[in-house]
Formats: C-alpha cells, sequence, structure tokens
C-alpha cells in the first residue's frame, strides 16, 4: 500500500524547502504527499524577505479537511510560525492523528532568517515536540529548545545534550550535527533502549533514571554550496518512509537518500545564492556529482 504523508509547513516560491521541498521528497521515496500551509513565505536561495503567517482557524481547517476525507500515514511538522498556530497544529492532531509525527523544529533559514516568533518556542516544546515520534533539531535548534546560550560545539557536547532532550516527552530524539565543522557529518538518533544502537546512554527524566539508546550516523560532508532545504528534506525523507519501517531504519535510509540529494545537488541550476538539493536524484540522470561521492 503506498502511504499517504501529510506535510503541515510554510511555502517557498523557489521550490528547496518548505512543503514544496517535502513534497518532492515524499514522491521520491514512493509516497502520496499532502500539504497544509502555516505561512506564506517571500524568499529565494539569497534569504527569505518576509512571511505571512496564515491564521490559526484556517490551518486547523486545512488539517480537518484533510483527515476527514484521506488516510494519513505520517505527518511532518516544518515552519509553524507562532504560538497559535502551534495550539491550532496540536489541538488537531489532538483530535485526529494516531499515527507517526516528525518534529523539525524550524526556527531559523539558512540564510540566517528568523522563521518563528521567539516567543513560541515554549509552545513548540510544550505541545508539539511532546506530541511527536520523532524529532530533528539542529544544533542551534537544540540549544534554543534546552534553553542555553552556551553552543554545541563536538560530538562530546551532542550526546550530553541528548540527555535533556530526552527528557522532553518525543521518544526519539534525531540530533543533527550538520554545523559541525570538523570530520564527518555525524547525526545521533536517541531512542527506546530496545532500539538497535551502536552505544548506550542513560538519560534521567525528572529525576527517574531512563536509559535510552544512540545510534550514530556518519557520512562525508559534500563539498557543495546547494544545501537550502537540508532539514525540511531530511526530516520529510523520514516521515515518507516511517509508515513502513521501524525508526532506526528510516532515518538510515533518508540520511543515505539526503547524501545522495547533496552529491548531486550541483547537477541543478537554481539560483544564486544556496541552491536546493537535488530531490529526484535517484529517478534522473546525473550529469555529474560532487566531490564525496564514492562512485
Amino acid at each position: 500500500m503506498i502511504s499517504n504523508v501529510l506535510t503541515i509547513a510554510g511555502t517557498d516560491p523557489t521550490g528547496g524547502a518548505g512543503i514544496q521541498a517535502d513534497l518532492k521528497a515524499f514522491s521520491a521515496l514512493g509516497a502520496y504527499g499532502m500539504s497544509v500551509v502555516t505561512a506564506v513565505v517571500a524568499q529565494n536561495t539569497r534569504g527569505v524577505r518576509e512571511f505571512v503567517a496564515l491564521e490559526p482557524s484556517f490551518v486547523a481547517d486545512q488539517i480537518a479537511a484533510v483527515f476527514d476525507d484521506v488516510r494519513v500515514d505520517a505527518v511532518k511538522i516544518g515552519m509553524v510560525a507562532n504560538a497559535g498556530i502551534i495550539e491550532a497544529i496540536a489541538d488537531s492532531l489532538d483530535r485526529y492523528a494516531t499515527c507517526p509525527v516528525i518534529l523539525d523544529p524550524v526556527m531559523v533559514a539558512k540564510s540566517g532568517d528568523h522563521l518563528l516568533a521567539p516567543e513560541a518556542v515554549d509552545a513548540i516544546r510544550e505541545r508539539l515536540v511532546t506530541r511527536s515520534t520523532i524529532i530533528t533539531p539542529n544544533l542551534p535548534e537544540a540549544q534554543v529548545l534546552l534553553g542555553r546560550d552556551t553552543e554545541i560545539t563536538d560530538l562530546a557536547g551532542m550526546r550530553a545534550s541528548l540527555d535533556d532532550l530526552m527528557t522532553f516527552g518525543s521518544p526519539w530524539v534525531l540530533l543533527k550535527g550538520g554545523h559541525l565543522t570538523d570530520g564527518d557529518s555525524v547525526d545521533l538518533l536517541a531512542g527506546p533502549a530496545t532500539a538497535t544502537s551502536t552505544s548506550g546512554v542513560s538519560g534521567d527524566r525528572g529525576g527517574r533514571s531512563a536509559a535510552f539508546s544512540v545510534a550514530e550516523f556518519t557520512s562525508p560532508r559534500v563539498r557543495t554550496v546547494n544545501t537550502h532545504g537540508t532539514g525540511c528534506t531530511l526530516s520529510a525523507a523520514i516521515a515518507a518512509l516511517l509508515p513502513g519501517s521501524e525508526p532506526v531504519a528510516a532515518v538510515s535510509r533518508a540520511k543515505e537518500y539526503l547524501t545522495g540529494a547533496l552529491r548531486h545537488a550541483d547537477d541543478l541550476d537554481v539560483g544564486g545564492g544556496q541552491g536546493p538539493v537535488h530531490h529526484f536524484h535517484e529517478l534522473w540522470n546525473h550529469p555529474t556529482t560532487t566531490e564525496g561521492d564514492p562512485r
């Protein structure tokens, strides 16, 4: 059966991020994509110019329209813009969703432009993280979720941060290490202790001992400036794969897919800034590959 996967996110008129990237990733990985728009964003490969957040009630109406008619096998949440929209999404998921929910806590665009009202961070933590099957923060997003001023600068810091991130209520946390500058790109997936893992750590959840496992995913860094939409694409890929896979397997395949999309990003000629990854690299012919591709 083909999975039906819903993205709830903002737009990107140049097609590299947001719901446009999500729908491409869904299609590339064999899922049927659906979308609910939270904000209309004027952006391109050079940066975000402005965005208009939709009324929370209208976001809720869109979600209801999908769930009232279509079987939904997974939900991916991206840009949520403000606390009102967060509440509308959380209430809607509580009413309708029994499927996996993947939360990409989008706060800042690749260009450095802010996409989330500062006062909405608590709402994300309290209403959406607790409702999610997997959350996929990068290092700056994890720092904000944790309320810390100190940056996460190495693998040891990533592992230490998982202890606290795992107390927020999501059973799985994929902490992405792409912002580290040394060596290979490393992501850490924390989950239930019974899950397949490369190492085990113990967390402390509100004073209670809680064991969880950590799977480490390492891949060579791809030398390209075309990285627009990588976070959207990875979380969307996980959402497309999760209905038919265990979380560790879904993340592993999604990472493989994203690495290929980065390696073939320079095949595209989109914009004069940070261009998009190549969502259809496995389906289209490849004129070139960037350094780091073992083929």
